[in-house]
C-alpha cells in the first residue's frame, strides 16, 4: 500500500513568516505540498497574503478554529484555552464556524477541511462541520471524510506530542516514527508549528522526518486529496 505524506504547518504569523517561507521552499524542492492551518484574522496581513499565494500554487488550507484565546465553556481547565473545539456542543460549534468561515471568505481563502486547535474535536463539532459542508476533519488520530463517513486512521506526529522527552530524543523519535509509518503505508502525518522552526535542531529534524518518509516510499499529498488517494481504514459517523 502506497504511503501518502501529509505535512501541515500551524502558527503562520507575520513574525514567523520568514521561517514559514523557508520551510515551504524546502518542501518545494522535495515535491511535497504543504497544508497550511489558518486561524481567522485580518486578511490584509502579509502572512495571509503568503497563504493565498501558496494556495494558488496548489498548497492546501485548513480552517484551524476560530479564536484560540477564548476558552471552551466545557472542560476548559482540563483541556486548556487552545483546545477550542475539544468539548463544544453542536450549537456552540456552529456559531464559531459561521464566524470563522466569514473571516475566511473575507481573507480570500477557501478551505474544505478543518483541523481543530490541538487536534481535539468534539462530536458536536463534527456534526456542525457536516452541516456547514466541510469535506474533512483532521484530528489527533484520524482524518475523517465528513461526506462518506470514512475514517482514515493515522496519528499526527510532531514535537508537541513528545514533551516528556529530551530535545535530542524528541528529534530522533520524529524521524524514526515517520520512516516506520511510511513503510507501513497509508497516511503519514507530520505537523509542525512555526515556533518550532526557530530551533535549528527541530527544523532539521522535521526535514529529516520528511526525507525519511520519502525514502521509505511515501508520496507527498495534501489533506484535501486524502479521500481520493488513501485507502480507507473504516467507515464511521462517530469519532
Amino acid at each position: 500500500m502506497v504511503a501518502h505524506l501529509l505535512v501541515s504547518l500551524s502558527g503562520i504569523t507575520d513574525r514567523a513568516l520568514p521561517r514559514c517561507v523557508e520551510l515551504a521552499a524546502e518542501l518545494d524542492r522535495r515535491a511535497v505540498p504543504l497544508s497550511m492551518l489558518f486561524v481567522p484574522r485580518d486578511g490584509a496581513d502579509p502572512a495571509t497574503g503568503w497563504m493565498r499565494a501558496r494556495a494558488g500554487r496548489g498548497d492546501d488550507v485548513l480552517l484551524h478554529g476560530y479564536d484560540h484565546r477564548v476558552a471552551p465553556s466545557h472542560q476548559a481547565v482540563r483541556l486548556g484555552r487552545r483546545a477550542e473545539f475539544a468539548a463544544l456542543p453542536a450549537h456552540e460549534a456552529r456559531l464559531r464556524l459561521i464566524a470563522a468561515t466569514a473571516v475566511l471568505d473575507r481573507a480570500g481563502l477557501r478551505a474544505d477541511g478543518f483541523a481543530p486547535p490541538r487536534w481535539l474535536v468534539s462530536r458536536g463539532t463534527l456534526a456542525a462541520l457536516r452541516e456547514h459542508g466541510f469535506a474533512l476533519c483532521a484530528d489527533l488520530s484520524a482524518v475523517r471524510d465528513l461526506r462518506t463517513g470514512v475514517v482514515h486512521r493515522a496519528r499526527v506526529h510532531g514535537f508537541g506530542s513528545t514533551r516528556q522527552l529530551t530535545e535530542t530524543v524528541r528529534c530522533f523519535a520524529l524521524v524514526l516514527v515517520a520512516a516506520r509509518a511510511a513503510r507501513r503505508g497509508g497516511l503519514v502525518r507530520l505537523g509542525v508549528d512555526a515556533a518550532d522552526l526557530a530551533y535549528p535542531s527541530r527544523r532539521q529534524a522535521f526535514l529529516d522526518a520528511v526525507d525519511a518518509a520519502l525514502e521509505a516510499g511515501a508520496v507527498g499529498a495534501t489533506y484535501s486529496a486524502v479521500p481520493a488517494t488513501a485507502t480507507p481504514a473504516r467507515s464511521s459517523a462517530a469519532p
